[in-house]
């Protein structure tokens, strides 16, 4: 990974200064390619790996490299790369971040730093928020690539393994983030090495980078597998959270979204179960079900988070699209607390068969590179985490989009009928009309309040992304309204049609301020793409959920000066002061939430990389002599350390339990000497019985069917000990909550436990293989005998 610890990038302006004079040679150089015939420019992709083979520095043929896929983009899609866009691939081939503002082209700009990076033939992953996009991407600018003579593959759900396999050994591969996190997990999962689709990772492109890498950040990629509920339990404990009161018996953090019990809660569990103490460990299963119930009534709404289908299903809403997310569902049964809320059926159970965050997966890369409209006010996030920086690229052409101040209102009712009012007056001189929501349940009250004013306009509530996509293109044209999600069809640049420009451009209006002002600038940011003329307002109200949620006091004491007019308008200066500062407070609260996260992940990561390190071993049917000596080894000392303790006499030591032990472990049982009283003594008794063990095992595995037998084994008991823990370390995670009033940092009580919770799981799958392997020795020299 980048160095986290690099000393920040120069000012934005002596960058551009350096990244100029490199355009400045890439413009010279192209009189030189326009004159090359097709081949000879085909042939510079091979003249630049000889170059790279040799020794020379990728930095040195950058600028060539970078005005050969210029020349190839002219003749292919006949489209030629501003200057500008030289500066974003420039950006990008650094392993950094070019925020370029919308219609700016960073489809094609992407074209330049996947070229330079795939000339080392360790592939390149392209990424981008959706299939469509990638398909788009994948057909378009794939053509260059090919052109020049590399492969390019493209890797979405649903694909055949080997179609996957095929597509990860291209020289570009384009695909949605989250697919490429699932087929790592897929990886390691799989029972046979040929049955891996990936290589190993050299460089991703990341479009849409904050929207990959923060806005997908806060729910991990979890493989899961199928488990019968506990209907019943979900059912009685969702009756109970009906008799909860909020602050009496559950406390709510809005910032972080977290759900503790008090103790009058603690007391309604126990009396309504009849058990004496939810906090001991017998009763932590229970305690996850009633937790579950609270965050289902709590934090998930229903038509904001999830809408019931007419066939009684819960179907999960992208909150950054507003779509329905086709067969996903929440895992650890909180999907199945939601149904037991709703009062539908209740599905099976997913359990998480392995997981990570986005954040640890894509810190992988060894580069890392992204492009969006909207990431400069994430800065500080994307260095500290990603070890990128941010670099702001000039537009092609002056923005001439206008950004009007917000305009404040006391109810949500008042703010619904200023839209409307306003959308009427822009409408009547065809001026074209986008608004912008944050929900599903938002489009629809913005529609409804368009329908008294008889007002045409089309809801995105597209099946589909590409009926999505063309929505909104669709939306520059003149007198067309448009109302549809914040994030709805990104990607996408809304083009102006005929006479839309001299009625003002498009005007973007936004209901409601989102969690952060980068995604309000992403809405801004569909008006006025190359220079177009366009305009910008947002239309929020004290009821918003912003200002409930977490400025509820500050919104209360500012009520009691409040001064309106007869519309509801807040003529209150100091409210746009109200309004900055509490979604100051939103950034902070979500910024904290991914990094808690991430420091959750960062204590599974470290046992991820054990765990599957040990996986890997085993797959690899040559290692498995290495893998299993490594596992007597291990196993002996942390045994020999359980029975007979560094620190304890060695008069309290138990020799003969720990004979008993090695004895159903190794091939070769140990006679242990009951007078030893040092420990290094003790173990280098046992050598002789270790290293015929070893022998004995490796004997066996010279035949092929033993082999075969012991690495399947090995890898169940891998899989199983990890989905083991995984749960537990849910549990355990949730069970912290029950100790709020300990004087310690909850998350160095995760730490400390969680480590002492693997080595137990890892000691126990130890003995377990080992076991497998004596009992598998034991049946092949009775087949022989």
């Amino acid at each position: 990974m980048l160095s986290l610890f690099r000393k920040p990038a120069a000012t934005t302006s002596r960058q551009l200064k350096k990244y100029k004079k490199t355009v400045d040679q890439i413009n010279q150089l192209e009189p030189v390619y326009e004159k090359m015939s097709d081949d000879e420019l085909r042939g510079m992709t091979a003249r630049f790996r000889d170059r790279l083979a040799e020794g020379e520095k990728l930095e040195a043929i950058t600028a060539e490299a970078f005005a050969v896929v210029r020349e190839a983009s002219k003749r292919v899609l006949g489209m030629r790369h501003f200057d500008v866009q030289m500066i974003g691939g420039l950006v990008m081939a650094e392993g950094n971040i070019a925020e370029m503002a919308t219609g700016e082209g960073k489809t094609l700009v992407a074209s330049l730093p996947s070229y330079v990076r795939a000339l080392s033939g360790k592939g390149v992953h392209v990424i981008t928020v959706n299939d469509y996009l990638a398909r788009r991407d994948f057909e378009q600018i794939g053509q260059i690539h090919q052109f020049l003579g590399l492969d390019t593959g493209l890797n979405v759900p649903m694909m055949d393994p080997e179609a996957k396999k095929a597509a990860y050994q291209a020289d570009i591969t384009y695909g949605v983030g989250t697919e490429f996190g699932f087929d790592y997990l897929r990886d390691n999962l799989v029972a046979e090495p040929e049955q891996k689709v990936q290589r190993p990772y050299h460089f991703a492109i990341i479009d849409e980078v904050d929207s990959v890498l923060i806005d997908e950040a806060k729910t991990p990629l979890i493989i899961a597998g199928k488990m019968q509920p506990a209907a019943e339990l979900h059912r009685i404990a969702a009756l109970l959270m009906k008799r909860f009161e909020m602050d009496v018996d559950y406390e709510f953090d809005p910032e972080t979204k977290a759900v503790t019990l008090t103790d009058a809660g603690i007391g309604k569990v126990e009396k309504a179960f009849g058990i004496d103490n939810l906090y001991e460990m017998d009763h932590q299963t229970l305690y996850h079900y009633v937790i579950q119930a609270v965050r289902a009534h709590v934090i998930f709404k229903k038509d904001v988070d999830y809408i019931v289908t007419e066939d009684g299903k819960i179907a999960l809403v992208d909150m950054f699209t507003g779509r329905i997310m086709e067969g996903r569902s929440l895992s650890d049964g909180l999907h199945q607390a939601i149904e037991a809320k709703e009062g539908v059926e209740i599905t099976e159970e997913n359990k998480a068969q392995s997981q990570i965050t986005i954040q640890n997966y894509f810190r992988m890369y060894p580069g890392l590179c992204g492009m969006t409209g909207t990431a400069k006010t994430q800065e500080k996030e994307f260095r500290s985490v990603y070890g990128m920086e941010v670099v702001q690229v000039p537009t092609n052409r002056p923005k001439q989009r206008i950004d009007q101040p917000d305009r404040v209102y006391l109810t949500t009712h008042d703010k619904y009928e200023a839209v409307a009012r306003e959308v009427k007056e822009r409408h009547t001189k065809g001026q074209p009309i986008l608004v912008g929501t944050t929900s599903i349940l938002q489009s629809e009250a913005v529609a409804d309040y368009l329908d008294k004013y008889n007002l045409p306009y089309h809801l995105l509530n597209a099946k589909s992304v590409e009926q999505e996509i063309q929505l909104i293109a669709d939306a520059g044209q003149y007198g067309t309204i448009t109302v549809a999600t914040n994030m709805a069809g990104r990607g996408t640049d809304i083009q102006l049609g005929e006479g839309a420009a001299d009625a003002g451009g498009l005007y973007v209006i936004g209901t409601e301020k989102h969690e952060s002002r980068r995604i309000d600038n992403q809405l801004r940011g569909r008006s006025g793409r190359q220079g177009d003329p366009g305009e910008s307002r947002f239309f929020i109200s004290l009821e918003d959920d912003m200002f409930r949620r977490f400025a509820k006091d500050d919104t209360e004491k500012f009520k009691k000066n409040i001064k309106t007019d007869d519309d509801g308008l807040v003529l209150n200066s100091n409210v746009h002061e109200l309004t900055e500062r509490t979604q100051r407070i939103v950034e902070g609260a979500h910024f904290s939430q991914r990094e808690y996260n991430l420091k959750l992940d960062d204590v599974i990561n470290d046992q991820r990389k054990v765990v599957f390190g040990f996986r890997n071993q085993a797959l690899n049917g040559s290692e498995l002599s290495e893998l299993l000596d490594k596992l007597i080894d291990d196993t002996i000392d942390f045994e020999i350390e359980e029975h007979a303790p560094q620190q304890g006499a060695s008069d309290e030591w138990d020799l003969q339990e720990l004979e008993n032990v090695l004895a159903s472990l190794l091939p070769a049982a140990p006679a242990i000497d009951t007078g030893i009283t040092r420990q290094k003594e003790l173990r280098q008794s046992l050598e002789e019985a270790v290293t015929d063990s070893k022998d004995k095992l490796h004997a066996a595995l010279e035949d092929e069917q033993y082999a075969s037998v012991a690495r399947r084994l090995i890898l169940s008991r891998v899989d199983t000990m990890w989905v083991r823990h995984l749960e537990a370390m849910t549990r355990m995670k949730e069970g912290i909550g029950l100790r709020r009033y300990q004087q310690e940092d909850p998350m160095r009580i995760y730490q400390r436990e969680g480590l002492h919770l693997f080595a137990k799981h890892f000691q126990e799958m130890r003995r377990i293989i080992l076991r497998d392997m004596n009992r598998l020795l034991e049946q092949q020299q009775e087949a022989i005998r």
